[in-house]
C-alpha cells in the first residue's frame, strides 16, 4: 500500500493560516539544507492530492517556475509540475491545469483508493479544511510538519475537525537555521 504523507508550513501555535486564510507569516528564505530536505521528501512522490482552494494557486505558480531557467527553484518546480496531481472539489466540473485529475467523490474512498494503486508514495498539501479533513479520517501516514518560527494567536488549524485523540510517534526533530523546526510524526 502507498504511504501518504502530508507535508505543511505551521505556526507555532498550530495554524496553517490566518483567519482568513493569510499565509504573510511564512518563513520562505530556505537555507539551503531546508531546501535539500524537502527535496528529499518529495523525491520519491509520483501523485500529489490538495484541496481546490490550494491547487488554484499552486500549479500555476510551480508551472511557471518550472519554465523559469534564472528561478533557483526551477527543479523543484519541474517535479511539482512533472507529478500527478489528484484536486479534491465539489465546485469544479472539470480540471483546468495539465497532468491534474479532478475528483468529486468521497475523500475517504478516493484516498483509500489511490492508497491501494501501484505507485510509489503520494503527498498532501492543501489548506485547513481539505487537510483537517484527512488528519479527521485518519489518512495521513506520515506528518511532516514544518513549524515556522512564528505565532498568530487565531487562524485556521488542521487538527481542528478531531472527536478524538490522534497519537502520534515522534519519529524526527530537526532545526533549521532560518528558524523553522520539522516535526516529523507518524500515527501510533
Amino acid at each position: 500500500m502507498r504511504t501518504l504523507k502530508l507535508q505543511v508550513q505551521i505556526t507555532a501555535d498550530g495554524f496553517v493560516a490566518g483567519p482568513d486564510g493569510q499565509q504573510d507569516w511564512m518563513t520562505w528564505d530556505w537555507d539551503d539544507e531546508l531546501q535539500q530536505f524537502a527535496d528529499k521528501i518529495t523525491s520519491p512522490v509520483d501523485c500529489i492530492v490538495m484541496g481546490r482552494k490550494l491547487a488554484e494557486g499552486f500549479i500555476p505558480y510551480w508551472a511557471q517556475v518550472a519554465e523559469d531557467p534564472d528561478n533557483p527553484e526551477q527543479e523543484s518546480g519541474k517535479k511539482f509540475n512533472e507529478t500527478p496531481k489528484v484536486v479534491f472539489s465539489h465546485s469544479l466540473e472539470k480540471s483546468k491545469w495539465e497532468n491534474t485529475d479532478l475528483v468529486k467523490g468521497d475523500l475517504v474512498d478516493e484516498i483509500t483508493q489511490l492508497k491501494q494503486e501501484d505507485g510509489r508514495e503520494i503527498i498532501a498539501y492543501g489548506g485547513a479544511t481539505f487537510v483537517s479533513n484527512l488528519v479527521k479520517h485518519e489518512l495521513v501516514d506520515e506528518f511532516y510538519l514544518f513549524v515556522n518560527p512564528v505565532a498568530i494567536g487565531s487562524g485556521m488549524p488542521i487538527f481542528g475537525k478531531l472527536t478524538d485523540y490522534q497519537s502520534l510517534n515522534l519519529v524526527q526533530t530537526r532545526a533549521f537555521d532560518c528558524g523553522i523546526v520539522l516535526l516529523h510524526y507518524e500515527p501510533k
